[in-house]
């Protein structure tokens, strides 16, 4: 692993501020039986911090893939993504971990819940991993925020849909982290639910001052972020 994060080329914009992720010249190719599949073709854009932003397109059009390489969850075919000053694939795989533990908070479809974690473990984890001293309160305090108090000793499997959402919401703002990535965060969830799901989560990033960047194909959700972009057949329309 790189003794520290390698420094990009520091992308500034014009007034001379540094954006919280440039991605240049990002591109995914995939072998297939036809011998090879583009999903996701160059594209260039920057995310000023404490944005929100909304990726948009139909299923398969490429958008989960690009948030996957933001988050160095995969390897881009070519390009790169420079998330707060660091270029994230000037470093190996561990380093790219390192990073994401420091500033970066995933919300997915999933939730990605521990099985055999409760809810308050399942929120202390980020902090237990970055060495956070007070790991257990903070955590309680978190899911204090989200409504669940009562639920702080329940297994996701004793907690409905919404409520485990609630908890990964909980586990990716628990740390404070400078950016959060989400992907279709309220797919699996019915209306009532998603909406109450939604108005968290935007309520948590404007407390936090983070930088949202969300996957969704809600033109509702995506209509209250400050900026929207979409993709289609792999490529920024």
């Amino acid at each position: 692993m790189p003794e520290g994060p390698a420094l990009a080329s520091s992308p500034v914009t014009a007034s001379g501020v540094q954006p919280a992720i440039a991605v240049k010249g990002l591109a995914k190719r995939v072998a297939d039986a036809a011998g090879e599949l583009t999903i996701l073709h160059e594209v260039d854009f920057t995310v000023q911090k404490a944005e929100t932003l909304a990726i948009v397109g139909a299923s398969g059009s490429g958008k989960s893939t690009l948030l996957g390489l933001l988050a160095g969850l995969d390897t881009p075919s070519a390009g790169t993504v420079v998330l707060d000053g660091v270029d994230i694939y000037a470093l190996d795989e561990d380093g790219r971990a390192a990073l994401r533990k420091e500033k970066l908070g995933f919300v997915f479809q999933s939730f990605q819940l521990l099985a055999h974690l409760t809810a308050v473990e399942n929120v202390m984890l980020p902090l237990e991993l970055a060495g956070v001293a007070g790991a257990r309160e903070k955590a309680e305090a978190m899911l204090a925020r989200v409504g669940l108090s009562s639920r702080l000793k329940h297994y996701p499997k004793y907690l409905s849909g919404g409520e485990q959402q609630r908890v990964a919401l909980a586990r990716a703002f628990v740390s404070e982290p400078p950016l959060l990535f989400a992907d279709e965060p309220t797919g699996s969830l019915d209306a009532a639910t998603g909406e109450a799901v939604i108005q968290l989560m935007f309520e948590l990033n404007r407390q936090h001052g983070s930088t949202l960047v969300l996957v969704t194909h809600d033109q509702a959700m995506a209509a209250r972020c400050g900026r929207t972009i979409t993709i289609a057949a792999g490529r920024l329309v």
